[in-house]
Protein backbone atom coordinates (compact mmCIF):
# COMPACT_ATOMS: atom_id res chain seq x y z
CA UNK A 1 0.00 0.00 0.00
CA UNK A 2 2.85 2.36 0.90
CA UNK A 3 4.45 1.66 -2.43
CA UNK A 4 1.27 2.55 -4.34
CA UNK A 5 0.89 5.75 -2.35
CA UNK A 6 4.47 6.65 -3.14
CA UNK A 7 3.87 6.29 -6.87
CA UNK A 8 0.69 8.35 -6.56
CA UNK A 9 2.75 11.17 -5.08
CA UNK A 10 5.38 10.80 -7.81
CA UNK A 11 3.01 10.63 -10.77
CA UNK A 12 0.14 12.96 -9.93
CA UNK A 13 1.81 15.83 -8.09
CA UNK A 14 4.12 18.58 -9.24
CA UNK A 15 6.16 18.65 -6.06
CA UNK A 16 8.61 21.14 -4.59
CA UNK A 17 11.46 18.93 -5.83
CA UNK A 18 10.15 19.44 -9.36
CA UNK A 19 9.99 23.20 -8.77
CA UNK A 20 13.65 23.13 -7.71
CA UNK A 21 14.56 21.19 -10.85
CA UNK A 22 12.68 23.66 -13.04
CA UNK A 23 14.55 26.54 -11.41
CA UNK A 24 17.85 24.68 -11.90
CA UNK A 25 16.92 24.04 -15.55
CA UNK A 26 16.35 27.78 -16.01
CA UNK A 27 19.53 28.60 -14.09
CA UNK A 28 21.66 26.33 -16.27
CA UNK A 29 19.98 27.77 -19.38
CA UNK A 30 21.01 31.25 -18.23
CA UNK A 31 24.51 30.05 -17.30
CA UNK A 32 25.17 28.58 -20.75
CA UNK A 33 23.64 31.57 -22.53
CA UNK A 34 26.07 33.76 -20.58
CA UNK A 35 28.89 31.37 -21.44
CA UNK A 36 28.36 31.37 -25.21
CA UNK A 37 27.15 34.96 -25.70
CA UNK A 38 30.64 36.24 -26.54
CA UNK A 39 31.20 33.38 -29.00
CA UNK A 40 28.33 34.64 -31.14
CA UNK A 41 28.68 38.38 -30.41
CA UNK A 42 32.36 38.58 -31.28
CA UNK A 43 31.57 38.13 -34.99
CA UNK A 44 29.43 41.28 -34.98
CA UNK A 45 31.88 43.13 -32.71
CA UNK A 46 34.71 42.66 -35.22
CA UNK A 47 32.67 43.02 -38.44
CA UNK A 48 29.92 45.62 -38.16
CA UNK A 49 29.03 45.25 -41.84
CA UNK A 50 27.79 41.72 -41.16
CA UNK A 51 25.08 43.02 -38.81
CA UNK A 52 24.22 46.60 -37.72
CA UNK A 53 26.95 49.05 -38.83
CA UNK A 54 25.81 51.74 -36.37
CA UNK A 55 27.72 50.18 -33.48
CA UNK A 56 31.41 50.16 -32.60
CA UNK A 57 33.64 47.76 -34.50
CA UNK A 58 36.82 46.43 -32.89
CA UNK A 59 39.92 45.59 -34.87
CA UNK A 60 40.83 42.43 -32.98
CA UNK A 61 43.19 39.87 -34.51
CA UNK A 62 42.37 36.15 -34.63
CA UNK A 63 44.87 35.62 -31.82
CA UNK A 64 43.09 38.22 -29.66
CA UNK A 65 39.69 36.67 -30.39
CA UNK A 66 40.97 33.21 -29.44
CA UNK A 67 42.38 34.67 -26.23
CA UNK A 68 39.02 36.25 -25.37
CA UNK A 69 37.07 33.07 -26.10
CA UNK A 70 39.36 30.91 -23.96
CA UNK A 71 39.68 33.35 -21.04
CA UNK A 72 36.36 32.23 -19.54
CA UNK A 73 37.74 28.74 -18.97
CA UNK A 74 40.86 30.01 -17.16
CA UNK A 75 38.64 31.12 -14.32
CA UNK A 76 36.14 28.28 -14.73
CA UNK A 77 38.72 25.56 -13.99
CA UNK A 78 40.11 27.35 -10.91
CA UNK A 79 36.91 27.42 -8.81
CA UNK A 80 35.60 23.91 -9.52
CA UNK A 81 37.10 22.08 -6.53
CA UNK A 82 36.68 24.80 -3.86
CA UNK A 83 33.11 25.37 -5.10
CA UNK A 84 32.08 21.87 -4.05
CA UNK A 85 33.37 22.41 -0.50
CA UNK A 86 31.77 25.85 -0.27
CA UNK A 87 28.42 24.54 -1.54
CA UNK A 88 28.53 21.80 1.07
CA UNK A 89 29.34 24.28 3.84
CA UNK A 90 27.08 27.21 2.95
CA UNK A 91 24.44 25.44 0.85
CA UNK A 92 24.05 25.05 -2.89
CA UNK A 93 21.47 27.84 -3.08
CA UNK A 94 23.84 30.56 -1.86
CA UNK A 95 26.74 29.52 -4.09
CA UNK A 96 24.58 29.19 -7.21
CA UNK A 97 22.94 32.54 -6.44
CA UNK A 98 26.22 34.45 -6.25
CA UNK A 99 27.73 32.56 -9.18
CA UNK A 100 25.01 33.51 -11.65
CA UNK A 101 24.55 36.99 -10.14
CA UNK A 102 28.21 37.91 -10.71
CA UNK A 103 28.22 36.36 -14.19
CA UNK A 104 25.01 38.22 -15.16
CA UNK A 105 26.41 41.56 -13.97
CA UNK A 106 29.57 40.81 -15.94
CA UNK A 107 27.51 40.30 -19.11
CA UNK A 108 25.65 43.60 -18.64
CA UNK A 109 28.99 45.40 -18.17
CA UNK A 110 30.72 43.81 -21.19
CA UNK A 111 29.83 46.53 -23.79
CA UNK A 112 31.06 49.22 -21.38
CA UNK A 113 34.24 47.24 -20.69
CA UNK A 114 34.94 46.96 -24.42
CA UNK A 115 34.36 50.70 -24.84
CA UNK A 116 36.65 51.89 -22.05
CA UNK A 117 39.24 49.12 -21.84
CA UNK A 118 39.18 47.38 -25.24
CA UNK A 119 39.90 43.64 -25.34
CA UNK A 120 42.07 43.63 -22.18
CA UNK A 121 39.21 44.68 -19.89
CA UNK A 122 36.79 42.32 -21.68
CA UNK A 123 39.30 39.51 -21.12
CA UNK A 124 39.53 40.31 -17.40
CA UNK A 125 35.73 40.38 -17.17
CA UNK A 126 35.47 36.97 -18.87
CA UNK A 127 37.95 35.49 -16.38
CA UNK A 128 35.76 36.79 -13.52
CA UNK A 129 32.68 35.34 -15.21
CA UNK A 130 34.47 31.99 -15.52
CA UNK A 131 35.42 32.09 -11.83
CA UNK A 132 31.79 32.76 -10.90
CA UNK A 133 30.44 29.97 -13.13
CA UNK A 134 32.88 27.47 -11.69
CA UNK A 135 30.40 27.03 -8.82
CA UNK A 136 27.45 26.12 -11.06
CA UNK A 137 27.86 22.37 -11.58
CA UNK A 138 29.18 21.53 -8.08
CA UNK A 139 26.34 23.56 -6.52
CA UNK A 140 23.73 21.92 -8.77
CA UNK A 141 25.00 18.47 -7.82
CA UNK A 142 24.94 19.41 -4.14
CA UNK A 143 21.32 20.57 -4.42
CA UNK A 144 20.27 17.47 -6.37
CA UNK A 145 21.86 15.22 -3.75
CA UNK A 146 19.43 16.71 -1.19
CA UNK A 147 16.29 16.86 -3.34
CA UNK A 148 16.29 13.87 -5.69
CA UNK A 149 15.02 10.49 -4.43
CA UNK A 150 17.35 7.69 -5.50
CA UNK A 151 15.07 6.24 -8.21
CA UNK A 152 14.38 9.74 -9.64
CA UNK A 153 18.00 10.88 -9.55
CA UNK A 154 18.77 10.27 -13.21
CA UNK A 155 15.47 11.73 -14.40
CA UNK A 156 15.58 14.90 -12.29
CA UNK A 157 19.29 15.36 -12.99
CA UNK A 158 18.64 15.12 -16.72
CA UNK A 159 15.84 17.69 -16.54
CA UNK A 160 18.19 20.10 -14.79
CA UNK A 161 21.20 19.63 -17.06
CA UNK A 162 19.11 19.80 -20.24
CA UNK A 163 19.01 23.51 -19.46
CA UNK A 164 22.62 23.85 -20.58
CA UNK A 165 21.69 22.79 -24.12
CA UNK A 166 18.46 24.81 -24.10
CA UNK A 167 20.34 27.97 -23.17
CA UNK A 168 22.89 27.34 -25.92
CA UNK A 169 20.14 26.83 -28.53
CA UNK A 170 18.31 30.01 -27.54
CA UNK A 171 21.51 32.08 -27.57
CA UNK A 172 22.71 30.76 -30.94
CA UNK A 173 19.29 31.12 -32.54
CA UNK A 174 18.59 34.66 -31.28
CA UNK A 175 22.02 36.28 -31.37
CA UNK A 176 22.01 37.00 -35.09
CA UNK A 177 18.61 38.68 -34.86
CA UNK A 178 19.68 40.75 -31.87
CA UNK A 179 22.95 41.87 -33.48
CA UNK A 180 21.12 42.90 -36.67
CA UNK A 181 18.36 44.75 -34.79
CA UNK A 182 18.31 48.45 -33.89
CA UNK A 183 19.79 47.48 -30.50
CA UNK A 184 22.92 46.03 -32.13
CA UNK A 185 25.44 43.58 -30.70
CA UNK A 186 25.42 45.12 -27.17
CA UNK A 187 21.87 43.81 -26.79
CA UNK A 188 23.22 40.23 -26.78
CA UNK A 189 24.97 41.02 -23.48
CA UNK A 190 22.26 43.28 -22.04
CA UNK A 191 19.44 40.82 -22.63
CA UNK A 192 21.27 37.65 -21.52
CA UNK A 193 22.56 39.46 -18.41
CA UNK A 194 19.11 40.87 -17.58
CA UNK A 195 17.48 37.45 -17.91
CA UNK A 196 20.13 36.17 -15.51
CA UNK A 197 19.21 38.86 -12.97
CA UNK A 198 15.51 37.91 -13.28
CA UNK A 199 16.45 34.29 -12.57
CA UNK A 200 18.44 35.41 -9.50
CA UNK A 201 15.32 37.12 -8.13
CA UNK A 202 13.23 33.97 -8.71
CA UNK A 203 15.91 31.81 -7.08
CA UNK A 204 15.96 34.04 -3.99
CA UNK A 205 12.18 33.64 -3.66
CA UNK A 206 11.72 29.94 -4.41
CA UNK A 207 15.11 28.22 -4.41
CA UNK A 208 16.20 26.00 -1.51
CA UNK A 209 19.33 24.00 -0.72
CA UNK A 210 17.36 21.12 0.83
CA UNK A 211 13.80 20.11 1.78
CA UNK A 212 14.48 21.36 5.33
CA UNK A 213 15.00 24.87 3.92
CA UNK A 214 11.63 24.99 2.14
CA UNK A 215 8.95 25.69 4.75
CA UNK A 216 5.85 24.94 2.66
CA UNK A 217 6.90 21.50 1.40
CA UNK A 218 4.28 18.84 2.19
CA UNK A 219 5.04 16.26 4.84
CA UNK A 220 4.39 13.49 2.29
CA UNK A 221 6.95 14.77 -0.18
CA UNK A 222 9.53 15.51 2.49
CA UNK A 223 9.11 12.00 3.90
CA UNK A 224 9.34 10.49 0.41
CA UNK A 225 12.71 12.21 -0.16
CA UNK A 226 14.10 11.48 3.30
CA UNK A 227 13.01 7.83 3.19
CA UNK A 228 14.63 7.33 -0.20
CA UNK A 229 17.91 8.97 0.81
CA UNK A 230 17.86 7.16 4.17
CA UNK A 231 20.95 7.57 6.32
CA UNK A 232 23.27 8.40 3.42
CA UNK A 233 22.85 12.17 3.69
CA UNK A 234 24.06 14.13 6.71
CA UNK A 235 21.89 16.59 8.53
CA UNK A 236 22.76 20.29 8.35
CA UNK A 237 24.53 20.32 11.74
CA UNK A 238 26.89 17.42 11.02
CA UNK A 239 27.97 18.57 7.57
CA UNK A 240 29.75 21.61 9.04
CA UNK A 241 31.90 19.56 11.43
CA UNK A 242 32.73 16.38 9.49
CA UNK A 243 36.02 16.60 7.60
CA UNK A 244 36.16 15.91 3.88
CA UNK A 245 37.95 12.56 3.28
CA UNK A 246 40.17 13.77 0.44
CA UNK A 247 42.51 10.79 0.69
CA UNK A 248 39.63 8.33 0.36
CA UNK A 249 38.43 10.05 -2.82
CA UNK A 250 41.70 9.46 -4.62
CA UNK A 251 42.09 5.84 -3.50
CA UNK A 252 38.56 4.89 -4.55
CA UNK A 253 38.53 2.97 -7.83
CA UNK A 254 34.90 3.91 -8.75
CA UNK A 255 35.73 7.61 -8.30
CA UNK A 256 39.05 7.42 -10.18
CA UNK A 257 37.18 5.82 -13.07
CA UNK A 258 34.60 8.60 -12.85
CA UNK A 259 37.37 11.21 -13.22
CA UNK A 260 38.67 9.33 -16.23
CA UNK A 261 35.32 8.89 -18.01
CA UNK A 262 34.41 12.56 -17.44
CA UNK A 263 37.78 13.59 -18.90
CA UNK A 264 37.53 11.32 -21.95
CA UNK A 265 33.96 12.52 -22.51
CA UNK A 266 35.08 16.15 -22.55
CA UNK A 267 37.94 15.34 -24.90
CA UNK A 268 35.56 13.95 -27.49
CA UNK A 269 32.74 16.43 -26.91
CA UNK A 270 34.85 19.58 -27.00
CA UNK A 271 37.06 18.40 -29.84
CA UNK A 272 33.87 18.01 -31.77
CA UNK A 273 32.26 21.32 -30.85
CA UNK A 274 35.37 23.47 -31.27
CA UNK A 275 36.88 21.87 -34.36
CA UNK A 276 34.00 20.49 -36.44
CA UNK A 277 33.10 23.94 -37.86
CA UNK A 278 36.66 24.30 -39.13
CA UNK A 279 36.60 20.77 -40.58
CA UNK A 280 33.31 21.30 -42.38
CA UNK A 281 34.44 24.63 -43.80
CA UNK A 282 37.90 23.56 -44.98
CA UNK A 283 37.29 19.94 -45.99
CA UNK A 284 33.59 19.84 -46.86
CA UNK A 285 33.35 23.43 -48.10
CA UNK A 286 30.43 24.57 -45.91
CA UNK A 287 30.51 27.35 -43.34
CA UNK A 288 28.39 26.06 -40.47
CA UNK A 289 29.19 29.08 -38.27
CA UNK A 290 27.44 31.41 -40.70
CA UNK A 291 24.20 29.43 -40.40
CA UNK A 292 22.55 29.89 -37.00
CA UNK A 293 20.12 27.02 -37.60
CA UNK A 294 22.90 24.53 -38.36
CA UNK A 295 24.90 25.77 -35.37
CA UNK A 296 21.95 25.30 -33.02
CA UNK A 297 20.62 22.02 -34.47
CA UNK A 298 22.97 19.57 -32.64
CA UNK A 299 22.25 21.30 -29.30
CA UNK A 300 18.52 21.29 -29.97
CA UNK A 301 18.57 17.56 -30.71
CA UNK A 302 20.64 16.96 -27.58
CA UNK A 303 18.14 18.91 -25.48
CA UNK A 304 15.17 17.00 -26.91
CA UNK A 305 16.87 13.61 -26.62
CA UNK A 306 17.74 14.28 -22.98
CA UNK A 307 14.00 14.35 -22.21
CA UNK A 308 13.40 11.25 -24.34
CA UNK A 309 16.15 9.28 -22.60
CA UNK A 310 14.90 10.50 -19.23
CA UNK A 311 11.39 9.20 -19.99
CA UNK A 312 12.80 5.81 -21.02
CA UNK A 313 14.91 5.64 -17.85
CA UNK A 314 11.92 6.55 -15.69
CA UNK A 315 9.82 3.84 -17.34
CA UNK A 316 12.55 1.22 -16.82
CA UNK A 317 12.90 2.26 -13.18
CA UNK A 318 9.16 2.10 -12.42
CA UNK A 319 8.83 -1.32 -14.01
CA UNK A 320 12.02 -2.44 -12.28
CA UNK A 321 13.32 -3.81 -15.59
CA UNK A 322 16.96 -3.04 -14.91
CA UNK A 323 19.16 -2.47 -11.83
CA UNK A 324 20.48 1.06 -11.23
CA UNK A 325 24.09 0.10 -11.99
CA UNK A 326 23.15 -1.54 -15.29
CA UNK A 327 21.01 1.48 -16.20
CA UNK A 328 23.89 3.92 -15.62
CA UNK A 329 26.22 1.81 -17.78
CA UNK A 330 23.62 1.28 -20.51
CA UNK A 331 22.90 4.98 -20.98
CA UNK A 332 26.56 5.89 -20.69
CA UNK A 333 27.36 3.37 -23.43
CA UNK A 334 24.66 4.87 -25.67
CA UNK A 335 26.05 8.35 -25.01
CA UNK A 336 29.65 7.36 -25.81
CA UNK A 337 29.76 4.44 -28.18
CA UNK A 338 27.15 5.62 -30.69
CA UNK A 339 28.99 8.99 -31.06
CA UNK A 340 32.20 6.96 -31.38
CA UNK A 341 30.75 5.17 -34.43
CA UNK A 342 29.36 8.35 -35.97
CA UNK A 343 32.70 10.13 -35.46
CA UNK A 344 34.48 7.41 -37.42
CA UNK A 345 31.80 7.69 -40.10
CA UNK A 346 32.27 11.47 -40.21
CA UNK A 347 35.97 10.96 -40.85
CA UNK A 348 35.17 9.20 -44.16
CA UNK A 349 32.46 11.53 -45.46
CA UNK A 350 33.22 12.80 -48.97
CA UNK A 351 33.27 16.51 -49.80
CA UNK A 352 29.99 16.28 -51.72
CA UNK A 353 28.11 14.51 -48.89
CA UNK A 354 27.27 17.57 -46.79
CA UNK A 355 23.81 16.34 -45.79
CA UNK A 356 25.29 13.10 -44.46
CA UNK A 357 27.91 15.12 -42.57
CA UNK A 358 25.20 17.23 -40.89
CA UNK A 359 23.24 14.09 -39.90
CA UNK A 360 26.35 12.44 -38.43
CA UNK A 361 27.34 15.62 -36.61
CA UNK A 362 23.85 15.98 -35.14
CA UNK A 363 23.83 12.32 -34.03
CA UNK A 364 27.30 12.61 -32.51
CA UNK A 365 26.36 15.62 -30.39
CA UNK A 366 22.71 14.75 -29.76
CA UNK A 367 23.21 11.18 -28.50
CA UNK A 368 25.61 12.55 -25.88
CA UNK A 369 22.45 13.44 -23.94
CA UNK A 370 22.31 9.85 -22.70
CA UNK A 371 25.36 10.53 -20.50
CA UNK A 372 23.14 12.67 -18.23
CA UNK A 373 21.73 9.32 -17.06
CA UNK A 374 25.19 7.75 -16.98
CA UNK A 375 28.38 9.10 -15.45
CA UNK A 376 27.05 12.64 -14.98
CA UNK A 377 24.90 11.69 -11.97
CA UNK A 378 27.22 8.97 -10.69
CA UNK A 379 28.84 11.43 -8.26
CA UNK A 380 25.57 11.48 -6.28
CA UNK A 381 25.33 7.67 -6.42
CA UNK A 382 28.79 7.28 -4.90
CA UNK A 383 28.46 9.94 -2.22
CA UNK A 384 25.36 12.08 -1.63
CA UNK A 385 27.23 13.98 1.09
CA UNK A 386 30.18 14.96 -1.09
CA UNK A 387 28.55 14.98 -4.54
CA UNK A 388 29.33 18.65 -5.17
CA UNK A 389 32.99 18.20 -4.26
CA UNK A 390 33.28 15.11 -6.46
CA UNK A 391 31.70 16.98 -9.37
CA UNK A 392 34.13 19.86 -8.82
CA UNK A 393 37.10 17.48 -9.00
CA UNK A 394 35.97 15.60 -12.11
CA UNK A 395 34.78 18.75 -13.89
CA UNK A 396 38.11 20.45 -13.18
CA UNK A 397 40.04 17.53 -14.69
CA UNK A 398 37.61 17.30 -17.61
CA UNK A 399 37.89 21.00 -18.46
CA UNK A 400 41.67 20.79 -18.46
CA UNK A 401 41.16 18.15 -21.15
CA UNK A 402 38.90 20.61 -22.96
CA UNK A 403 41.81 23.04 -23.11
CA UNK A 404 44.38 20.43 -24.18
CA UNK A 405 42.26 18.81 -26.92
CA UNK A 406 42.19 21.83 -29.31
CA UNK A 407 45.96 22.27 -28.81
CA UNK A 408 46.49 18.67 -29.95
CA UNK A 409 44.35 19.38 -33.00
CA UNK A 410 46.57 22.35 -33.83
CA UNK A 411 49.65 20.15 -33.51
CA UNK A 412 48.34 17.36 -35.77
CA UNK A 413 46.34 19.34 -38.34
CA UNK A 414 49.02 21.42 -40.05
CA UNK A 415 46.96 21.62 -43.26
CA UNK A 416 43.30 22.29 -42.51
CA UNK A 417 42.24 21.07 -45.97
CA UNK A 418 43.87 17.65 -45.53
CA UNK A 419 41.16 15.05 -44.68
CA UNK A 420 43.78 12.46 -43.64
CA UNK A 421 45.02 14.70 -40.81
CA UNK A 422 41.45 15.34 -39.64
CA UNK A 423 40.82 11.58 -39.71
CA UNK A 424 43.52 11.13 -37.05
CA UNK A 425 41.71 13.67 -34.83
CA UNK A 426 38.41 11.80 -35.18
CA UNK A 427 40.08 8.47 -34.43
CA UNK A 428 41.68 9.89 -31.26
CA UNK A 429 38.34 11.26 -30.05
CA UNK A 430 36.59 7.97 -30.89
CA UNK A 431 39.27 6.04 -28.96
CA UNK A 432 38.72 8.21 -25.88
CA UNK A 433 34.97 7.64 -26.08
CA UNK A 434 35.56 3.88 -26.33
CA UNK A 435 38.24 3.60 -23.65
CA UNK A 436 36.55 5.83 -21.03
CA UNK A 437 33.23 4.06 -21.28
CA UNK A 438 34.84 0.60 -21.26
CA UNK A 439 36.49 1.36 -17.92
CA UNK A 440 33.21 2.76 -16.59
CA UNK A 441 31.45 -0.49 -17.54
CA UNK A 442 34.14 -2.60 -15.83
CA UNK A 443 34.89 -0.57 -12.70
CA UNK A 444 31.99 1.88 -12.31
CA UNK A 445 29.77 1.50 -9.23
CA UNK A 446 26.47 2.98 -8.09
CA UNK A 447 26.44 1.90 -4.44
CA UNK A 448 27.14 4.54 -1.78
CA UNK A 449 30.82 4.38 -0.82
CA UNK A 450 31.93 3.82 2.82
CA UNK A 451 33.71 7.20 2.90
CA UNK A 452 30.39 8.97 2.24
CA UNK A 453 29.92 9.07 6.03
CA UNK A 454 33.34 9.49 7.71
CA UNK A 455 31.83 9.42 11.22
CA UNK A 456 30.19 6.03 10.65
CA UNK A 457 33.40 4.73 9.08
CA UNK A 458 35.38 5.96 12.11
CA UNK A 459 32.98 4.30 14.57
CA UNK A 460 33.09 1.07 12.56
CA UNK A 461 36.92 1.02 12.69
CA UNK A 462 36.81 1.75 16.42
CA UNK A 463 34.29 -1.05 17.00
CA UNK A 464 36.38 -3.53 14.97
CA UNK A 465 39.50 -2.51 16.90
CA UNK A 466 37.72 -3.08 20.24
CA UNK A 467 36.51 -6.50 19.09
CA UNK A 468 40.05 -7.42 17.99
CA UNK A 469 41.50 -6.38 21.35
CA UNK A 470 38.89 -8.42 23.23
CA UNK A 471 39.82 -11.49 21.23
CA UNK A 472 43.41 -11.15 22.39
Amino acid sequence: MAKNRRHDIEDSTFGIRHLQCFLLFCGLSVAYALRVNLSVAIVAMTDSNSTNPDFTEYNWTEKTKSLLLSSFFWGYVVTQVPAGSLARKFGGKVMLLYGILICSLGAVLTPLAADIGDWKLVCALRVIQGLSQGVVFPSTHTILSKWAPVDERGTLGTYCYAGSQFGTVIMLASSGLLASSSLGWPSIFYISGSVGLVWVAAWILWGASSPNDFKSISNEEKKLIETSLGQNVENDDNKKTVKTPWGKFFTSMPFLVLILVHSTHNWGFWTLLTEIPSYMKNVLGMDIKSNALLSALPYLVMCLLSFAFSAISSLLSKRQCIPLGASRKLFNSIGHWIPMISLIGLAYVAANQTNLAIVLLTITVGINAATYLGFQVNHIDLSPNFAGILMGITNCAANIMSIIAPLIVGFIVTNEKNPDQWRIIFFIAAFFYFFGNLLFIIFGKTNVQPWNDPETMHLSRKRNSTQLESQH
